[in-house]
């Protein structure tokens, strides 16, 4: 017995050190958009396939910035950084989404009699993240419910939940899967307006990239990698609770009930998979859809700051030939 676990722990010794490192840069700290990787690693779906995976956190650098600087190998990026980045020349490949549904939405306190509609908005307060696409998006869900677009911005960062729960503001963006969890924990009466009610099309979101360089010289490497965290998300989206214990004990949560929350959350919500598209897998028709809503609304700029004139088509910018047997 003893000699069979010398002989096993030489073999995992001699895997590791032949083992292909990879980099993932995050977007943002860790959370449930995250828990395929995080799965895939401490399950070792990524040793099975011959990797060592450095899941980097989240950094003052954008993981979309680290990513076409060459950086790192792989980033995880909203959908919103990609298309900028993209879209502004940078040599990068869309390989994976991993929400196929917009888990954002516009959050209000429901005891404010003065909200009912999102006309109601102008003239009142939002607090945000000061991007272009915060303006773009409110302003077509107030004119489209037959409001004028003119309300007052404060940009808070993620201090716009604390000041939406006090009432020193009107309204915020927020994420059904986190902050919405969070919200609920905390007892917070708040209602909310779906972006897509009220013509904003509606993206998937968090996209896996890597250099298009990448993509052509190392295509068994972006397969190796992209397989493995597809089966991590798989297995996610089958075991919620099971992986939100995963990326509790991975992670430092001091709430480990907003993680747990937010797996309950997801999958009853069938963000991850809605029964008919493979996890993962990239819609080019919603992608188009949601890119030209960003040219169109001046959102996307080019280094000098005047807006980007559709191309016609984006379907280059993603690439899913991983997913081929």
């Amino acid at each position: 017995m003893k000699l069979a676990s010398l002989s096993l722990a030489a073999c995992l010794a001699a895997q590791m050190a032949t083992a292909e490192e990879v980099s993932i840069a995050l977007d943002w700290t860790l959370n449930t958009n995250h828990i395929g990787l995080i799965v895939a690693r401490e399950k070792g779906f990524y040793e099975e396939a011959g990797l060592e995976v450095d899941i980097l956190p989240y950094s003052d650098s954008a993981s979309t910035a680290l990513l076409a600087a060459g950086a790192v190998d792989f980033a995880y990026m909203t959908a919103l950084g990609f298309m900028s980045t993209k879209a502004g020349g940078a040599e990068i490949t869309g390989l994976w989404v991993t929400m196929q549904r917009e888990a954002g939405r516009l959050a209000y306190n429901s005891d404010n009699s003065a909200i009912t509609r999102p006309a109601d908005l102008e003239g009142k307060t939002y607090a945000g993240f000061g991007s272009a696409w915060e303006d773009a998006l409110i302003s077509t869900m107030i004119e489209n419910d037959g409001g004028t677009p003119n309300y007052d911005t404060v940009t808070l960062g993620t201090g716009a939940y604390e000041a939406l729960a006090s009432g020193a503001v009107d309204f915020t963006l927020e994420v059904a899967t986190w902050e919405g969890v969070n919200s609920e924990l905390l007892g917070r009466d708040q209602s909310h307006f779906v972006y897509n009610d009220y013509g904003v099309p509606e993206p998937q979101g968090g996209y896996i990239g890597t250099r298009t360089e990448t993509l052509a010289t190392a295509p068994e490497r972006v397969k190796a990698f992209m397989t493995a965290t597809q089966k991590g998300y798989a297995w996610a989206a089958e075991h919620p609770q099971e992986a939100a214990s995963i990326l509790i004990d991975a992670g430092d949560f001091p709430n480990e009930d907003l993680v747990r929350g937010s797996m309950r959350v997801i999958d009853e919500g069938a963000y991850l998979t809605d029964g008919t598209t493979p996890v993962g897998q990239i819609d080019l028709t919603r992608l188009n859809t949601m890119a030209q809503f960003l040219y169109d609304s001046g959102v996307l700029k080019d280094q000098s700051g005047t807006p980007l004139q559709w191309p016609g088509d984006v379907s280059d910018w993603v690439d899913q030939s991983w997913r081929a047997n």
